[in-house]
């Protein structure tokens, strides 16, 4: 995540530089200092918030402390970029959102996809009206994650809030948010079909935007192939990419087909992180905020209510009562 994806972003954006990172282990942490140029290093979360050249804190660890560093840094007085999903559930969210507003201070979340060059095309065609009017929406992801060893993060609802769904599928749901609007009559289902788990490993959802337009998704984690697919279709033409890809849009319109190619860069996350860094100094607006990324988790913790039995309470402290939990299949 840092090595590629966002630490680079932090040190080549505009009006930003990496003073200090933190890692549990001193060793790792002063290696990862070395190799990327960084001054200083720590060992406890707590010297890297209260550092004074410290003006805003990355939280790049997974979802089960979110909260956690997050409301030290408000205490702290300063902002936060937390990674995504941003918190296990949406109670997690509005304790850190209320955190923030009591401090003064912002909140921003790395759905970096509202930057990506790909998706910033697709809002300028729709805004274009390239489509006419948007008439219906469709996402489909398959991939085979179901013989995952058992133990891994993203596997266990006390660090992640969820299965693979909240880590992979939230990306598509923000994508959503941020271009159509939030999503409105969201209903779904979960269920563990073939993986040695007791997280979901299916999903499938529907719902419209804040116009009208339904809308349907679903994940399968456990399927022997791979497809990542965002359709949408309008009175004039369709729109067809991936969420996770690199190629090129597919444009079709009665003009024909039209392929758009607008590659992601390096370093997935300087886009937005540059926006950040502009929102902190004055200059623009950072396109996630605490608030964008709560309802995301709102949708999520309405499609997988009914698998855990409630997302309002620490359900992951009750795996015993979760509906939708099944003996896990032996292969």
């Amino acid at each position: 995540m840092t090595e590629v994806k966002s630490g680079p972003g932090f040190q080549n954006a505009a009006g930003s530089r990496l003073v200090a990172v933190m890692r549990r282990q001193p060793a790792l942490a002063a290696d990862y200092a070395r190799r990327h140029g960084v001054p200083r290093w720590y060992d406890h979360a707590d010297a890297l918030i209260g550092d004074p050249e410290v003006d805003a804190v990355y939280i790049a660890t997974p979802p089960e402390t979110h909260a956690h560093y997050s409301l030290l840094v408000a205490a702290a007085g300063k902002p936060a970029y937390v990674e995504k999903p941003m918190a296990r559930h949406t109670p997690e969210c509005d304790r850190m959102i209320e955190a923030f507003a009591r401090a003064g201070q912002k909140l921003f979340v790395a759905y970096y996809r509202r930057r990506l060059p790909r998706f910033v095309q697709v809002r300028q065609l729709l805004a274009d009206g390239a489509l006419g009017r948007p008439t219906s929406l469709r996402h489909h992801w398959t991939e085979p994650r179901h013989r995952d060893a058992e133990g891994a993060w993203r596997l266990d609802a006390t660090k992640a809030g969820g299965g693979l769904f909240l880590d992979l599928g939230s990306h598509a749901l923000d994508l959503l948010d941020h271009l159509f609007g939030p999503l409105t009559n969201v209903s779904g289902v979960a269920a563990n079909l073939a993986s040695a788990y007791f997280l979901e490993d299916a999903v499938a959802m529907s719902f419209q935007t804040e116009t009208g337009v339904p809308g349907t998704a679903t994940w399968n984690f456990a399927s022997a192939f791979r497809a990542d697919l965002l359709e949408i279709n309008g009175t004039e033409g369709r729109l067809t990419c991936s969420v996770f890809g690199n190629e090129p849009l597919r444009l079709e319109t009665a003009a024909g087909v039209q392929t758009l190619d607008r590659p992601n860069p390096p370093h997935v996350q300087q886009p937005l992180i540059q926006t950040v860094v502009d929102d902190l100094l004055g200059r623009g607006v950072c396109p996630s905020t605490g608030e964008s990324a709560r309802r995301t988790s709102q949708v999520m913790d309405q499609v997988l209510a009914a698998y855990y039995g409630g997302r309002g309470d620490e359900f992951w402290r009750r795996p015993d009562t979760w509906p939708g939990r099944r003996r896990p299949s032996a292969g």
